[in-house]
């Protein structure tokens, strides 16, 4: 699979894994709902308060597993790469594209506004270095 199928992918599916580094270099995994932006970044929507925001303003390389619905037997693409973080208020708009890629149009805009705002959203967006597997087994 190469960085276009995966990304061909994930515009489709929108269940996974990432995984971000501790401080002490463990690695943390969050679940989350990614989806793809017209430019190819992986696109997450989270919160700045978050452990997974925290661990990649320290270091920004992350890998992310998406997989369907079905979860066991489905197919599956890991992406490695590095991660920005797009904080409020120039996230508004990035957040609000994510949500439409990922659950479609929202009844209440303005409230969805609200909410971002309360909960000190941002957004997440990681540039594709690598892509796997490459097979299975």
């Amino acid at each position: 699979m190469d960085i276009a199928e995966a990304q061909r992918f994930l515009s489709q599916h929108h269940h996974g894994a990432l995984v971000t580094r501790r401080r002490d270099g463990s690695l943390q995994m969050s679940l989350v709902s990614p989806a793809v932006d017209n430019t190819g970044l992986a696109i997450i929507s989270t919160r700045e308060t978050a452990y997974k925001t925290k661990n990649i303003r320290r270091d920004p390389r992350v890998s992310l597993c998406v997989f369907t619905e079905a979860f066991h037997g489905s197919k599956w693409v890991q992406l490695n790469g590095r991660a920005e973080i797009v904080s409020l208020p120039q996230a508004m708009e990035p957040l609000i594209d994510w949500h439409r890629r990922v659950k479609g149009e929202h009844p209440n805009w303005a409230a969805y506004r609200q909410t971002m705002e309360k909960e000190r959203r941002v957004l997440l967006r990681i540039a594709i270095e690598s892509v796997g597997p490459q097979r299975r087994g």
